[in-house]
């Protein structure tokens, strides 16, 4: 991944929740490999249909990919992209690696191809542009060159790559190729020969997309209409005949030896004889507008047509003939590929939903500690907004979901819709022609939709605001709307609930209108209290707990930020401003980090300023970007407070350690401006969404995530009270142990606030820490007694013999039990101990998180191979190489734990093993253990990463 600043390798583009083709020139398919490419704004998504793979390819030039095409052989990608000298660019697949860069359109390509023999490219420009060329790629030369006056919207080579067709707005040409003279390498490129098809009574039509014949019709060509004609031309280049598809509106064509698939309006793929232009049958129609995704468990659901539901139209099509697969591409930014073996038992292959237009906003699903009932949304998910008026629920784990999964997509799990029109569900522009060309001034600003969301605390609600400033309460259990208030006269720009350390349940919604609302949330958000402070758009609020006072933070475009306290008064709660800060900058966006006595706030110079919470006081600035151009639009600090992630409205996205203002990471690929970041609890991913309509997940090196956990453990046991942001840490990968912080025993801060009517401060309550499925002091406690790790049977001395041999089918069963009544009994016993034994074994092991994480590790590899063993399959070579580098690496863990003085026995009690290991003196071969743990466990992880999880 390419980075400025050389940290790119740090996070990896992972997948991508998001199409942008507008039409059959963004969409291809290699009959070699049987990838589907198509644009995700500045990414190139090569996706394999069977087995849901994703790979990309990013556009080091930070541009917008228009048109995309294969080689004939599938070993070369090329692409055409917009924005200031666009370059035609081919990319080798196999490395993934630009091999050359061909610049001579001005303004944007909207179409390319490869000829058939592979040695030329041409691109044809934007309407302004006026330039069609013909590259010798290899050389990076233009060998022929003209100009179209028209608008032109498709290219198609002929099969013996004498001539190829362009086609669009009143218009189909035949360029032909002169070989003597193009092979050629000249100082200018000659003028290229060009003669118009003859169109006769439809030269006035719209040629929206155009195709070579193959085989038999090698002579021919095909058109398609916008009004919904399918055209040949003859090898003289006059129309010969026609036939009528029966739509309302046609965008794409897509021609074989044996068929030719056109895309209609309405979901319509009609099929055809390229012999005769004989209609052979219509496919199935997709999912229709407004289906809960949710419902669709069964392929049987998606074929049983509504007569009056709406259908998306088919804006791409493309044909595999190899695997006889045709990939569809959709106006409400779906994609199908359906098996056509068969035209009459036509199946799906694969299918993915995705949003229509901006995205604005996102939350990911959280833990909640010591809950009586837990979160309805399942772990791992994140939930987006846009302004297609949906919101949407999404998974990043990739080996199947909690919920029940529907056969519409692997990634989506819900959608809730914000009313019954479906006009938004569908994108507008390009409707008529296609094209990636936009209109002056029609961006995403101009359209409705949902522009901001957040999940109450207790997961129980989800809150979001439109760009007409109504509030809309949902009950996440049952996704019913329970609440709808005209909260603001504006688009509402921000919302946050109240944190569960607060001792309040309320609900802040700050709009373009200059007010904030404080809702109670326990009340049927009744108005608590409404702060008309600020002289201009409020772009973020925040609650915060700390000093044992419950605050409110704000900043917006009239450059103040507001901080205020709340108090308690006959009337109910009531916040009091504190301290008004101005700075000479618009402030964007803010975050409170989780120990919550700072906030990050993002600012129009491209800095982050560090405010102290209790005083208002600014502690530090730094810069926010690595460039020198746009503004910080987004601050988002991850769950532990180690990093803080920026985007900036030059569309990249930057992460800096929070205390010394660092970069460490960056990353691009969206085309237009970061709308919203967060990091998501387990600090694996990074989640980014943006106005291209696309949601990217970024993959965090495992270093950065390994340091978020450890400074999220330290931050446990040493703050006095929860963190605002705290969330469940669970080990990667293994559901085995997940550890929660509790806090129900704590006391409200504003039972201290500094009002008449406060009551008398309670003494600090002590933590509790509880653990489930599994126990986590008798974790720690196996890595301090290791006779415990006898359990697993590995030795650092058996590698040799091979990771199949360690273990024998036969003792698998009995080895497990032993281990699982050893778990219970030992669980049962330990569970009775107090607190206090618990922090004591965190005073001697001083890193407890690495121990267990490594030991969590120790036991997966384990199950793993029993797993394998006991079901009597064969290990490959790539199991067996896996295997060996970790129990090598594990071995050597245990020899340096074997290597560490044995406790005193246990009749001694805990306390007494604890003082007697301190008399020993052995804290300094404890520490130096500690860290060779580290830094297995991090050799583990990235080994684990690879192998275990789940590899694109």
């Amino acid at each position: 991944m390419h980075s400025d600043c050389g940290l790119g390798t740090r996070v990896t583009l992972e997948r991508v929740l998001g199409i942008t083709a507008s039409g059959n020139s963004g969409l291809a398919c290699d009959p070699h490999s049987g990838l589907v490419a198509y644009p995700a704004g500045c990414v190139v998504v090569l996706l394999n249909p069977k087995k849901n793979r994703q790979h990309h390819i990013l556009n080091t030039s930070r541009k917008t990919i228009t048109a995309l095409s294969f080689s004939p052989d599938g070993k070369y990608l090329v692409t055409g992209e917009s924005g200031h000298l666009p370059a035609v660019r081919v990319w080798e697949l196999c490395e993934f690696r630009q091999v050359a860069e061909l610049q001579e359109h001005k303004y944007g390509v909207s179409c390319v191809a490869f000829s058939p023999n592979s040695k030329y490219i041409v691109s044809v420009g934007y309407q302004h542009d006026m330039m069609v060329h013909v590259w010798a790629w290899k050389k990076n030369t233009v060998v022929a060159a003209n100009k179209v006056s028209s608008k032109v919207t498709a290219v198609s080579f002929s099969e013996d790559s004498s001539y190829f067709v362009t086609a669009g707005n009143r218009h189909v040409k035949f360029w032909y190729l002169d070989h003597s003279k193009s092979i050629k390498v000249l100082p200018t490129p000659v003028p290229l020969l060009g003669r118009s098809g003859l169109l006769g009574e439809l030269r006035n039509n719209f040629f929206c997309d155009v195709a070579c014949g193959r085989g038999s019709k090698a002579e021919s060509t095909f058109c398609i209409t916008s009004s919904g004609l399918l055209c040949e031309f003859n090898p003289k280049r006059m129309l010969d005949k026609w036939v009528d598809l029966r739509t309302s509106v046609a965008r794409s064509l897509c021609v074989s030896e044996e068929l030719i698939f056109c895309g209609c309006a309405d979901g319509m793929v009609r099929a055809f004889s390229p012999a005769d232009l004989g209609f052979i049958c219509t496919l199935p129609r997709p999912h229709h507008l407004g289906t809960d995704v949710s419902s669709i468990t069964q392929a049987s659901h998606l074929f049983s047509n509504k007569m009056s539901a709406r259908y998306p139209d088919s804006v791409a099509v493309t044909y595999d003939p190899v695997s006889h697969w045709l990939s569809c591409v959709y106006n409400d930014h779906s994609l199908y590929v359906w098996d056509v073996r068969d035209l009459h038992r036509v199946g799906k292959v694969h299918s993915a939903l995705y949003h229509a237009a901006c995205v604005w906003d996102l939350q990911c699903s959280f833990t909640i500690p010591s809950h009586p009932s837990p979160c309805v949304l399942p772990p791992l998910s994140f939930l987006s907004c846009s302004a297609d008026n949906t919101v949407r629920l999404w998974s990043t784990e990739r080996q199947g979901h909690t919920h029940t999964q529907n056969v519409l997509s692997k990634d989506l799990l819900k959608v809730i819709y914000m009313d019954e029109n479906t006009t938004a569900l569908v994108e507008t522009e390009g409707s008529v022609s296609v094209s990636t060309e936009k209109t002056d001034g029609q961006t995403a600003e101009t359209r409705t939709g949902i522009r901001t969301i957040c999940v109450s605390p207790d997961g129980k609600h989800l809150a979001s605001g439109d760009r007409n400033g109504m509030l809309r309460v949902h009950d996440l259990s049952s996704m019913t709307e329970i609440q709808k208030v005209e909260a603001h006269d504006s688009e509402i720009l921000c919302l946050e609930y109240s944190k569960p350390e607060t001792g309040l349940k309320l609900l802040a919604t700050a709009s373009r209108d200059r007010l904030i609302h404080v809702l109670d949330a326990e009340k049927d958000y009744g108005l608590v209290q409404t702060l008309d402070e600020h002289s201009s758009s409020i772009t973020a609020v925040r609650f915060a707990a700390n000093d044992n006072k419950v605050r409110m933070i704000s900043c917006g475009a009239d450059k103040s930020i507001y901080f205020r306290t709340a108090h308690r008064t006959a009337g109910g709660t009531e916040f009091r401003r504190s301290h008004h800060v101005v700075r000479k900058t618009t402030l964007y966006d803010m975050d409170v980090e989780p120990s919550c006595k700072y906030a990050a706030v993002g600012c129009q110079d491209r800095c982050i300023r560090i405010f102290n919470i209790s005083n208002g006081k600014q502690k530090t600035f730094y810069k926010g970007s690595q460039t020198e151009d746009g503004s910080l639009l987004k601050v988002q600090t991850d769950p532990s407070g180690q990093y803080v992630a920026t985007s900036c409205s030059d569309k990249n996205i930057s992460i800096f350690d929070f205390r010394s203002g660092l970069c460490v990471a960056t990353m691009f690929g969206h085309s237009e401006i970061v709308t919203g970041i967060k990091f998501t609890n387990d600090c694996k991913h990074l989640i980014s969404v943006s106005g291209d309509s696309c949601i990217f997940v970024w993959r965090l090196a495992p270093e950065l995530t390994m340091n978020m956990r450890e400074h999220l453990s330290q931050l446990r046991r040493t703050s006095p009270t929860p963190p605002c942001n705290t969330d469940t840490l669970s080990v990667p990968s293994f559901r085995s142990l997940s550890l929660s912080l509790s806090s129900t025993s704590l006391h409200s801060p504003l039972q201290a606030l500094d009002s008449p009517l406060a009551p008398e401060p309670s003494s600090r309550p002590r933590r509790r820490w509880s653990c489930r499925m599994g126990s986590l002091e008798l974790m720690v406690k196996s890595m301090l007694d290791l006779r415990q790790l006898e359990a697993f049977s590995i030795t650092g001395s058996s590698h040799k013999k091979g990771p199949a041999s360690r273990l024998k089918a036969s003792d698998a069963g009995s080895t497990s039990s032993l281990q699982g009544a050893s778990v219970s009994r030992e669980g049962e016993r330990l569970g009775e101990r107090k607190v206090e034994d618990l922090h004591l074994l965190y005073s001697v092991c001083g890193c407890a998180s690495v121990c267990v994480y490594t030991l969590c590790i120790y036991s997966k590899v384990c199950h793993v191979s029993l797993q394998v063993l006991s079901s009597g399959s064969e290990v490959n070579a790539e199991q067996q190489e896996m295997e060996t580098v970790l129990f090598e690496a594990l071995g050597t863990v245990k020899t340096e734990l074997d290597s560490l003085p044995h406790l005193v026995h246990r009749s001694k009690g805990l306390r007494g093993e604890v003082a007697m290991r301190g008399e020993v003196g052995v804290k300094g071969e404890g520490d130096r253990t500690l860290a060779l743990l580290q830094q297995y466990s991090e050799l583990l992880l990235k080994s684990v990463e690879k192998r275990l999880d789940n590899k694109i």
